[in-house]
């Protein structure tokens, strides 16, 4: 039986209706507002990167390109992804069936793609260091297209069929109506839970692992050939100073991401349904969601060529004829 006072999503729906969401005990205006700032400050980050890397000739690069495919996932997580989740933290699922299903579908299609973005990212990275002599014969801006398209199409197909009963009656998994919500079983949980996030944090390690073991020892492969003690000490500092940004990059990219992907992947860890809805699990979901706001601090920020293009817009110098053509780097 119902208790008194509690209001209803569809009150016309007396014994079938969910109950209305209880509001955070803390401040609903504070988090609505911190929210709403971290879903501008996702869709601006990854907006500049997007500008920059479409804008300026000097950027036109493989490496850019996959940043470019990367702030292209992660704008659509601050610009549709994240008003959904505010909005929904503290109501009702009022947009029905079909808009239901077609949320999930682009929730773990633009994850997906992040993920395999970044897989990309890492690839290039690792033969960028590791076979320098071939990279510019066999990563080419043609191929580099190929496998953005081929990453977002291959994600698309892949959560299809993933999501391929809950497409089906979207409201089967529902206790009530007022909810929208989609249970993956423990196979399909286990079976994405291996290629969207045990696969690819494997090879990302793997990769990363190679390029700074690489790193290193070009590193120090050039300090015996180096003469003079003062030029040999400046060579060890440089040296370094590179196996240290080398180490810290690599530690951010793997920390970040398991930080932000691994409370929404833990129920397949230890044998559970994993359970994805819009107002059961608000804060694995913004976890999940806000590593879409530092990866383009990650990926671009960490670029002196984005610090130089921000100015560039920002001034709105970027208007003036042949912009294009600004010496970025």
């Amino acid at each position: 039986m119902m208790e008194t006072g509690t209001e209803l999503c569809f009150p016309q729906l007396f014994n079938n209706s969910c109950k209305k969401p209880t509001p955070p005990q803390s401040d609903p205006m504070f988090v609505y507002v911190l929210l709403s700032s971290i879903s501008l400050l996702t869709s601006a980050l990854n907006l500049l990167v997007i500008i920059s890397i479409s804008h300026f000739r000097q950027l036109h690069s493989p490496t850019n390109l996959l940043i470019l495919s990367l702030a292209v996932s992660d704008l659509l997580v601050g610009v549709l992804l994240m008003p959904v989740e505010i909005f929904f933290t503290e109501a009702c699922w009022f947009l029905g069936e079909l808009m239901c299903a077609l949320y999930y579908v682009a929730v773990f299609t633009i994850t997906s793609s992040s993920v395999g973005n970044m897989v990309l990212i890492s690839i290039d990275r690792y033969l960028a260091i590791c076979d320098p002599l071939r990279y510019t014969t066999r990563v080419t801006l043609g191929r580099t297209r190929i496998c953005v398209c081929l990453c977002w199409i291959c994600s698309v197909l892949y959560n299809s069929l993933i999501l391929k009963d809950f497409l089906r009656q979207p409201y089967s998994q529902n206790s009530c109506y007022g909810e929208c919500i989609v249970v993956l079983s423990y196979i399909t949980g286990a079976v994405d839970f291996v290629f969207t996030f045990i696969g690819p944090i494997t090879v990302i390690i793997f990769l990363y692992m190679r390029v700074f073991v690489v790193a290193v020892s070009q590193a120090q492969a050039v300090r015996p050939h180096i003469t003079g003690v003062t030029l040999q000490r400046s060579v060890r500092l440089t040296a370094k100073k590179s196996e240290m940004k080398a180490a810290r990059t690599l530690g951010v990219v793997i920390v970040v991401f398991l930080i932000c992907f691994c409370p929404y992947y833990s129920p397949s860890l230890v044998g559970q349904d994993i359970e994805d809805s819009s107002s059961s699990t608000p804060f694995v979901v913004w976890l999940l969601n806000f590593n879409s706001c530092l990866n383009p601090i990650i990926y671009a920020f960490f670029y002196p060529w984005f610090r130089k293009s921000i100015k560039v817009i920002v001034t709105l110098k970027i208007l003036q004829p042949d912009s294009s053509d600004t010496k970025i780097l």
